[in-house]
């Protein structure tokens, strides 16, 4: 596709030729905008919000049959090919709104004692330090961030410089699969599997992974993990799962106490029981899950997602020759998949200012990160995205980075 072309340019031999365009086409965005951040919620395709939209008015049509009778076969029907998808049995695994929740059930369940220590990263999402922060304090444990240097240079250093911080009072480790800020890819399954040698529980934050890198949870190891589905996924907002290990299922308490806790008639596991219902909830974006994963598998998203990652290796390359700016990473796919953090110069102007600056000035919705003393711009690709967008991108940003100097 020209830089110059639209998917709406494209004619139907080249439609059916390009599976990005094709896929790209069925998204509801506003024409008119360049939308690079689709990292932070999503954007849900029109067949599948169709069907979100199907689930909810089946819903209505009659609530006591659809939640009271129905609602626990409907959920295991949509966690069956959302197992198959991230490689693990559906019985582990329970829909949740967002991976903070997630991670809430996780850290308020956890067995701590005071001294003991939880690790994190400096890369880690600010929700979740915050989550391990408060409950640490709760219990008289320690929440601790534990640098990790750019640029990046191999997987084995990441995992030393990250041994670093592990001491003998360490009794979990929190670590993002794809890290919020930075965007980058963390070596979690050899972290886990070091882990487990040690006797630390590991927690995985993998809101940016299923839907943009290839998972499976039984090889990866993890004790938790969770992950939204309303991001690379592309299923409707409020959709994400938690995944607990067999054996590490008892440690979890819900955080909302219902008709599961105690059950009269137990289902399949405590796990199921406490997690499944916890009161009166609109579950049609869980029960669109399945439809998300049909319409990734119906326009060859491993083809998807290899054309979104050149597109963002060229935007990253395009500005660090604009900037002069050295990349956080090398230029692979072991780094990084849809999502960049590209280098920009730090100024006296808040980066919350030039956010602000790329979407009033010229309709650009990209996220502006000031993360220790670097700044980045946190580019998103995803199939509605074409060559017109960077290069949208890259004119606001030379025309925008001089008026900062």
């Amino acid at each position: 596709m020209k830089a110059s072309e639209s998917v709406a340019d494209l004619t139907e031999r080249e439609r059916a030729d390009a599976p990005v365009a094709s896929a790209g086409a069925e998204f509801l965005l506003r024409p008119g905008i360049t939308f690079l951040n689709h990292g932070s919620f999503g954007a849900c395709p029109r067949p599948v919000f169709e069907t979100y939209q199907r689930w909810q008015r089946t819903l209505e049509e009659q609530p006591v049959e659809f939640l009271g009778r129905r609602l626990d076969g409907l959920l295991a029907e949509a966690r069956a090919p959302l197992g198959a998808f991230l490689g693990v049995s559906s019985d582990n695994l329970v829909f949740v709104p967002n991976t903070t929740y997630g991670v809430n059930v996780i850290a308020h369940s956890f067995p701590l004692e005071p001294g003991d220590e939880v690790l994190g990263t400096d890369h880690e999402y600010g929700a979740v330090e915050r989550t391990w922060t408060f409950v640490c304090e709760a219990k008289g444990a320690r929440y601790r961030s534990q640098p990790i240097p750019l640029p990046g240079v191999s997987a084995a250093e990441v995992i030393e410089q990250l041994w670093q911080g592990v001491t003998p009072r360490t009794r979990a480790l929190v670590i993002s699969h794809i890290t919020s800020p930075t965007a980058l890819i963390f070596p979690v399954a050899e972290i886990c599997r070091r882990a487990a040698a040690a006797g630390i529980i590991t927690i995985i934050d993998g809101a940016h992974a299923p839907g943009q890198i290839p998972l499976n949870l039984d090889e990866l190891g993890a004790d938790f993990c969770v992950g939204n589905l309303h991001k690379w996924v592309c299923s409707p907002k409020g959709s994400a799962f938690l995944y607990a290990r067999p054996d590490r299922q008892p440690m979890l308490q819900p955080l909302v106490v219902s008709w599961g806790w105690r059950a009269i008639a137990p289902g399949p596991s405590p796990f199921q029981d406490y997690f499944g219902w916890t009161g009166t909830s609109d579950p049609a974006a869980y029960l669109s899950v399945p439809a998300a994963l049909a319409f990734q598998q119906q326009h060859d998203w491993p083809t998807v997602r290899a054309a979104c990652h050149e597109l963002a290796a060229s935007a990253s390359q395009r500005i660090g020759a604009l900037t002069g700016l050295p990349p956080i990473s090398p230029e692979t796919t072991d780094w990084y998949s849809q999502m960049r953090a590209i280098p920009i110069p730090r100024t006296d102007v808040p980066g919350s200012e030039l956010q602000r600056r790329l979407w009033d000035n010229y309709q650009i919705e990209i996220p502006v990160v000031d993360w220790q003393d670097q700044r980045f711009v946190r580019i998103s690709i995803q199939a509605y995205n074409t060559p017109a967008d960077v290069d949208r991108l890259i004119a606001a940003l030379t025309a925008l980075i001089p008026l900062n100097a």
